[in-house]
C-alpha cells in the first residue's frame, strides 16, 4: 500500500535524524512551543501507541491507559500536553527506547490491518488507510520540529502528496469545526517537489480553486506556516477561508 511506504519512509527519515542526535540535543527548544525535541518525540510515542490501540481495536482502553491518573482535557491539545509533561521525566533513553518500539508496533499493526476497515479514532470513525495517512501527516509535522529545534534540513519529499490529499479530503471536517460549511467543491492544483502535479478534483464543477506549491500547502494545513507567507492562491466564494482552515490532525 502505498500510504504504509509512505509512512514507512518518514518513520525511517525521523529514526535516521534522531540517532545522529547527542544527549544535549534532546533538551533542546523544538518548533512546538513549550516543548523540547524530547518532549515531541515522546508526543510521537504517545500518538503511536494510540494508533496502535486503533488499528488493533482497542482504543478506548489504550486511551484508558494512556490518560491514567489525568483530570478531563478541555480539549485534543490539552490532553496531549497533559500526557507529555506526565511522562517526561522518564529521561531521553526511555523516550527513544519507547519511540521506537512504538514505531515498530504501529507498523505491524497496520501492515496487518484491512485498509479499509473503519476504526476509533480521536476525532469519530475513519478507514485504516486514513488513519496511515493521519500518522504520516503528523509524523512529518513532528519531524520538521525536530528538525527545526536542532538545525537540520530535510528536503521535502514526494511522500507529501498523500498529506495534501488528506488536507483536500478533509475540508468538510476542517469546515464544520469550526462551524462553517464549504459553499461548494474544492479543486487543489498543486506542484510537488520534483515538479510533478497534484491535482485534486472533485466529482462535480469546483466553486474554489487552490493553486500553488504542494510542500507549502502542506505546511499551512500543519499550522507551521501562514497562508500569507507562501505563493499559495485561491479563488472562489470560499478561497480565504480554505486557506485558513485547511488542516491535517483532529
Amino acid at each position: 500500500m502505498e500510504e504504509l511506504d509512505a509512512l514507512t519512509e518518514q518513520h525511517d527519515e525521523l529514526s535516521k535524524l534522531l540517532a545522529t542526535l547527542e544527549d544535549e540535543d534532546w533538551q533542546r527548544p523544538s518548533r512546538c512551543e513549550g516543548w523540547t525535541v524530547a518532549d515531541v518525540v515522546l508526543h510521537l510515542a504517545q500518538t503511536n501507541e494510540m494508533a496502535i490501540g486503533s488499528a488493533r481495536g482497542h482504543f478506548e482502553a489504550t486511551m484508558r491507559d494512556l490518560t491514567q491518573g489525568l483530570p478531563p482535557a478541555a480539549d485534543v491539545d490539552d490532553g496531549a500536553a497533559a500526557m507529555v509533561a506526565r511522562d517526561r521525566t522518564a529521561g531521553v533513553d526511555a523516550v527513544r527506547a519507547r519511540f521506537a518500539r512504538s514505531v515498530d508496533a504501529l507498523q505491524d499493526a497496520l501492515s496487518s490491518a484491512d485498509p479499509h476497515r473503519r476504526v476509533q479514532w480521536v476525532a469519530g470513525e475513519l478507514a485504516v488507510r486514513t488513519l496511515i495517512t493521519t500518522r504520516l501527516a503528523e509524523t512529518w509535522i513532528h519531524t520538521g520540529d525536530v528538525a527545526d529545534g536542532v538545525g537540520a534540513v530535510l528536503p521535502p519529499a514526494e511522500r507529501l502528496r498523500h498529506v495534501a490529499r488528506l488536507a483536500w479530503r478533509t475540508l468538510p471536517y476542517a469546515f464544520s469545526r469550526a462551524g462553517r460549511t464549504l459553499r461548494g467543491p474544492v479543486v487543489f492544483d498543486l506542484r510537488g517537489p520534483a515538479g510533478g502535479e497534484w491535482r485534486f478534483v472533485p466529482d462535480g464543477p469546483a466553486a474554489t480553486t487552490v493553486e500553488g506549491d504542494g510542500v507549502e500547502l502542506c505546511l499551512v494545513a500543519a499550522r507551521r506556516v501562514a497562508p500569507g507567507d507562501t505563493g499559495l492562491r485561491a479563488t472562489g466564494p470560499d478561497g480565504d477561508a480554505v486557506l485558513d482552515l485547511v488542516r491535517t490532525y483532529a
